[in-house]
């Protein structure tokens, strides 16, 4: 029976602190290499010490999705921010001016014609002419500008705002999660000639960011010139879909378990494990996985209720209860969500413990 950390309760998230440092460096470098800077998205791994090793690796700034992320990222010594989101309320102003005074560079985005004018509201509430990214969809159907005719719209509304200063392009091209593995590339390519064409129609010399893992080493290699930043989130950490689903990483790189334990065998074939959704999160493959043992054996989790993990498998027949079992969880951004602390460990050892410093900051 495996005993895993047997001085750590379960169920626990465990992070790799020399596959993670490994994960930094290899993606700087394929940055470094073909010019293209790195501005990582901190939604997945909301801790200040993940992002000091970033930005000592290389990395030109931080990407956020919220003001909460952004300002429990100070502290990581960042001066360079930009807030992915599209933000409304003007309850929000004090907050943002507050930001600028603290940053170097501070960017927000700008999402739509309708978006526009709010942000306007916001941005003088604030105080502040604010520096805007443009958001342009790309194939996800979120937020972003659909035709090169609506960028040149957008822009124009931007150039008569006297609060508003356009600053670039961004995207988030996360559907290339659902991409074939052998059309990544090329999808990769479209997508910056796509991008480029909406750029060059408004002000050749803005900067374009696009943003998401599965894609962020290839546009580097394929940037030429074109592409001045990647913001990949999940990189670092990995997961069944970096993994497993679109195989842009090894399973040996994947720096995040969440170790469990089995409490309970009710039935032949079923294992009952102490995470549920509160350590997992509902998130699963298309083919309904939420997590898988680490060390290769066939263990499944297939179901999840709060607090219970549902293990199937040839291997559940050699599971003792009591057992610890380490899982690589489908999605590893909830996940790092919903723990207070991940364990750092380094040679077989328990090193230490990082907060989550921005766990829970959606605001």
């Amino acid at each position: 029976m495996t005993t895993a950390y047997p001085e750590q309760a379960t169920p626990c998230v465990l992070l790799d602190r020399r596959k993670l440092e490994a994960n930094i460096a290899s993606m700087q470098a394929t940055c470094r290499t073909h010019g293209v800077e790195l501005r990582p998205h901190i939604k997945t791994h909301k801790m200040v010490e993940v992002a000091r090793r970033q930005l000592a690796a290389g990395a030109a700034g931080l990407t956020c999705a919220k003001l909460g992320e952004a300002e429990a990222m100070l502290p990581s010594g960042v001066r360079s921010l930009f807030v992915a989101h599209s933000l409304v309320d003007h309850a929000q102003a004090p907050r943002i001016a507050a930001l600028g005074d603290r940053l170097d560079d501070f960017r927000v985005a700008v999402t739509s014609e309708v978006h526009a004018p709010a942000l306007t509201q916001v941005a003088r509430a604030a105080g502040r002419k604010l520096a805007v990214m443009m958001a342009v969809d790309t194939g996800l159907g979120r937020e972003g500008l659909r035709s090169p005719d609506d960028a040149q719209r957008l822009a124009t509304l931007i150039a008569r705002s006297p609060n508003l200063e356009l600053h670039g392009f961004y995207t988030h091209e996360g559907h290339f999660y659902g991409a074939p593995r052998d059309q990544l590339a090329e999808k990769s390519i479209e997508l910056i000639e796509r991008l480029d064409r909406v750029r060059n129609a408004i002000d050749p010399g803005l900067p374009i960011w696009p943003g998401c893992s599965v894609s962020a080493r290839l546009i580097a290699s394929h940037a030429a010139g074109r592409v001045q930043a990647v913001r990949p989130g999940a990189y670092m950490f990995g997961d069944l879909a970096l993994s497993r689903k679109t195989g842009v990483m090894s399973a040996g790189d994947v720096a995040v378990q969440v170790l469990a334990t089995v409490v309970d065998k009710p039935e032949p074939g079923l294992a009952l494990i102490d995470a549920g959704s509160k350590t997992f999160s509902s998130d699963r493959t298309a083919d309904n996985i939420y997590a898988l043992a680490a060390d290769g054996r066939d263990l499944t989790v297939v179901r999840v209720n709060e607090e219970h993990g549902y293990v199937r498998g040839e291997a559940v027949a050699t599971l003792a209860v009591g057992e610890r079992v380490a899982f690589t969880p489908a999605h590893i951004c909830p996940v790092i969500n919903l723990t207070d602390e991940v364990v750092v460990t380094a040679d077989s050892g328990i090193e230490s413990k990082w907060k989550v410093d921005a766990r829970g900051k959606t605001q």
